[in-house]
């Protein structure tokens, strides 16, 4: 379930954005500890300079895919199939609500407000449907 949203244009990098995503995430988080670190799992597009020192300065312990590293076999095949990323999962749930499947709005801020209603709707939909 989406924990934080950022707008912004289509050119900036990933790793421009997770200072602000990671500011932006609304659930209270616990203190991290010696005995129970927070973990933070990247791809390889976070994979330098700027990425891990913006994960270690939000006090996250960093899992990011080296650039060229895949996961191999003692065969030198692949281990496990292509999984779909969770972010890709939630924007395939985000693309169902047409005013943000197509961005009428022209200020960022009306689609920004678009956007956490539509997440809003994500987090009501699955807390209903764990009550039942």
């Amino acid at each position: 379930m989406p924990l934080s949203v950022v707008v912004a244009g289509a050119n900036a990098h990933d790793t421009k954005l997770l200072e602000a995503t990671l500011e932006s995430v609304v659930a209270e988080r616990p203190a991290p500890t010696e005995r129970s670190p927070q973990h933070l799992r990247l791809d390889k597009g976070y994979d330098n300079p700027t990425g891990h020192q913006t994960v270690a300065r939000h006090g996250y312990q960093p899992h990011i895919r080296r650039i060229g590293e895949e996961k191999l076999d003692t065969r030198g095949n692949k281990r496990y199939p292509a999984r779909r990323w969770v972010v890709e999962r939630t924007l395939g749930w985000l693309s169902k609500c047409r005013g943000i499947l197509v961005r009428y709005e022209k200020k960022s801020e009306n689609y920004l407000a678009m956007l956490q209603l539509a997440c809003a709707l994500l987090w009501y939909r699955h807390w209903w449907n764990l009550r039942f």
